[in-house]
């Protein structure tokens, strides 16, 4: 579900599954209504869903698990994005001028083969623009969900609390290495097609690693 009101900073959101659902990354608390409108227009029921996952702990990404929690939904996210909120979320969100959301999570993403809801997946911790991103890939799919490391022709920021270039380039490194069909970005266009997410790999090593 991509976010395409540009005025409004929000995320792009993930859904997964058949008759039970994993939501990836709930984006903005007030523009959440509008994604579970688009969901329902699908023809779900967002009461189908009973895992949240996010990719890191940005508010872009992370402030609507507020309702999902509030409704005993499961909550995974990385130990180390857990732990940079704890120590950075409150300054990191004031800025912004929100506070972060009550939470609590239900089990860490850890690197390596999942399974959840009989989705088979991977996780790959991927920091860089946060301490403890991470990118889910559907090898059945070849779907690549990469959050704010890689987007269409561009990458993750890394002047916030806990970016790091460095980090950011070697994530960035491994995502090239995955047999990638359809790479769905935390913002912005997807990109779909072996060849086109090929060349914007190339792209972004062409032109941006200088900068990082």
């Amino acid at each position: 579900y991509p976010w395409t009101n540009y005025s409004i900073n929000n995320c792009n959101t993930c859904l997964i599954g058949e008759k039970s659902f994993i939501l990836v990354d709930p984006g903005l608390d007030f523009c959440l209504n509008e994604v579970l409108s688009e969901i329902r227009k699908d023809g779900i029921d967002p009461d189908q869903i009973n895992l949240v996952i996010t990719t890191h702990s940005h508010p872009d990404h992370f402030e609507g698990v507020r309702s999902f929690v509030n409704k005993g939904i499961k909550l995974s996210l990385h130990e180390d994005e857990d732990a940079f909120l704890r120590k950075h979320g409150n300054g990191f969100y004031s800025m912004f001028g929100i506070s972060v959301p009550s939470y609590r999570v239900e089990s860490y993403l850890t690197e390596g083969a999942c399974e959840f809801n009989n989705i088979v997946m991977e996780i790959y911790h991927t920091p860089g623009h946060s301490p403890g991103s991470v990118s889910l890939y559907l090898p059945d799919s070849k779907a690549l969900i990469a959050g704010d490391v890689i987007f269409q022709a561009g990458v993750g920021r890394t002047d916030f609390p806990g970016g790091n270039g460095r980090l950011l380039k070697k994530s960035i490194d491994r995502l090239a290495e995955l047999d990638t069909a359809y790479l769905l970005p935390g913002h912005g266009d997807l990109v779909i097609g072996r060849d086109r997410v090929k060349r914007n790999f190339e792209y972004i090593a062409d032109v941006y690693y200088g900068m990082i």
